[in-house]
């Protein structure tokens, strides 16, 4: 098992880790398989989507701040509800096919950890299965 350390410097916040997978995906030696990636946090999560316009990941965020705002009916006593809410609409993991020793992604796909309760130090795991 491989680790990615992530240091977030907002509350909410995406951050692109597509190349850092793929490079661990090479280093891996896996030509045909699986490289999953698992977020060990709560108040965070991971997910794939567009990569190219970076207005996505402010669409994303704002979208999701409409479905789950702070509010102070939460009864969880730390203040971060809405954060636990938007991890778990986005997914603590991901299952991505290695195929010729490369990660197989769509054109415009990225790979991105989402921050909801930051800043902090946060750390992912990545495995690789192979075929």
């Amino acid at each position: 098992m491989e680790k990615i350390n992530i240091r977030t410097n907002k509350r909410n916040e995406i951050i692109d880790i597509t190349k850092g997978i793929r490079t661990l995906v090479g280093n891996s030696g896996v030509e045909n398989g699986i490289c999953v990636v698992f977020c060990m946090h709560t108040t965070a999560g991971i997910t794939i989507n567009e990569n190219h316009d970076p207005s996505v990941k402010s669409d994303i965020l704002f979208s999701l701040e409409k479905m789950s705002p702070i509010h102070k009916e939460f009864r969880h006593s730390e203040g971060n509800s809405d954060a636990h809410v938007k991890a778990s609409l986005m997914g603590s993991s991901l299952n991505m096919i290695i195929s010729g020793g490369k990660l197989v992604l769509g054109q415009w796909q990225g790979i991105f950890f989402c921050e909801f309760d930051g800043p902090r130090n946060r750390e992912i795991c990545v495995e690789f299965i192979s075929r």
